[in-house]
């Protein structure tokens, strides 16, 4: 049997405030801060990662306060691009990995923060 929650909402049983505070009460923020050697340069940039999580899906990121235009999980290796720099975070071992087309590449070590 399927619930209309329209119809529970209009009798009054369910106030619509009630489910939406319940859902952003389930999303967590979730920051890494992620120290990445970039070679041939050899400097250390300190990057920092945003990530909201509900239900254990990333549903939105920021890195050094941008938002991407897009990211794809795959697995726990989240994937995206800023700018020319294409990057790829493995979420379970908290490895960062990016390349920039070839020119360059990052490798790096994130750490939650609290």
């Amino acid at each position: 049997m399927r619930l209309n929650r329209a119809r529970f909402i209009a009798a009054g049983l369910i106030a619509p405030m009630a489910l939406a505070s319940s859902a952003a009460a389930s999303a967590e923020i979730w920051r890494l801060q992620c120290a990445v050697a970039y070679l041939p340069a050899r400097s250390t940039w300190v990057r920092t990662l945003e990530l909201t999580r509900q239900a254990q899906q990333v549903q939105s990121l920021k890195i050094d306060g941008v938002v991407p235009y897009a990211f794809v999980m795959d697995g726990a290796r989240l994937i995206t691009a800023i700018d020319n720099e294409r990057i790829q975070i493995d979420l379970a071992h908290q490895l960062w990995q990016s390349d920039y087309r070839g020119h360059a590449s990052g490798q790096g070590r994130c750490d939650t923060l609290e």
